[in-house]
């Protein structure tokens, strides 16, 4: 069941901020963080396949481990309920059958197309080079992790997307196999301490082309 705080969309898109200080006294419960990865989780993907994986970080041990891949980004460290380590697996099409097959079981899918997608798709992914299933994942990955600031503030928490830390690092600091798993962003969550800044956006007449 959703525990939504704020269902106004428009302030939920409008309003969010990039927030680096958390009252760190608020820890968000695993039951709510799982809730809020599931609420996530419906954002797409290619053909389905939801290569994005997770490590939450959350306990002490956890975060001093994390210290010193994340650069400059210790303020987030230090005082968010959790940092959201988001990998993209390169392997995700092992999913494949268990995802379209619980498709069907569910009534989601037919049995033949079922059948007709996975024929398709699985020696597709398979015949992807590495170079090629990284941007995949990574694409799908940063849609579910713009989806999760959105579903984070409807919980009144707030995020921070990091790319400042050490990639080549943490796959394997977290016991993950850095040759399947491929470090896409991190998120601090938590309850803000502030407000965040305002920040500029062009108008689409400087990045659109029309034809």
């Amino acid at each position: 069941m959703t525990s939504f705080t704020n269902n106004d969309f428009s302030d939920l898109f409008t309003n969010r901020r990039s927030v680096r200080a958390y009252d760190p006294s608020v820890k968000i419960s695993k039951e709510e963080m799982e809730q809020m990865l599931v609420e996530a989780a419906t954002a797409p993907s290619s053909v389905n396949m939801q290569p994005w994986r997770f490590v939450i970080v959350e306990s002490d041990e956890g975060k001093e481990k994390l210290k010193p891949l994340i650069r400059f980004n210790t303020t987030q460290n230090e005082t968010s309920s959790a940092m959201i380590l988001i990998f993209g697996d390169l392997n995700c099409y092992e999913y494949g059958e268990e995802i379209y097959n619980t498709a069907v079981e569910v009534g989601k899918m037919p049995a033949e197309v079922r059948d007709h997608q996975l024929a398709a798709i699985l020696p597709y992914y398979q015949s992807f080079s590495k170079e090629k299933m990284n941007d995949v994942v990574k694409i799908d990955s940063s849609l579910f992790a713009m989806q999760l600031m959105l579903v984070a503030r409807a919980h009144g928490y707030d995020t921070n997307a990091i790319g400042g830390f050490e990639a080549d690092q943490l796959a394997a600091a977290f016991d993950l196999d850095p040759e399947r798993y491929v470090p896409v962003l991190i998120l601090s969550i938590g309850k803000a301490a502030e407000t965040g800044y305002e920040s500029f956006r062009l108008n689409p007449e400087k990045f659109t082309t029309w034809k």
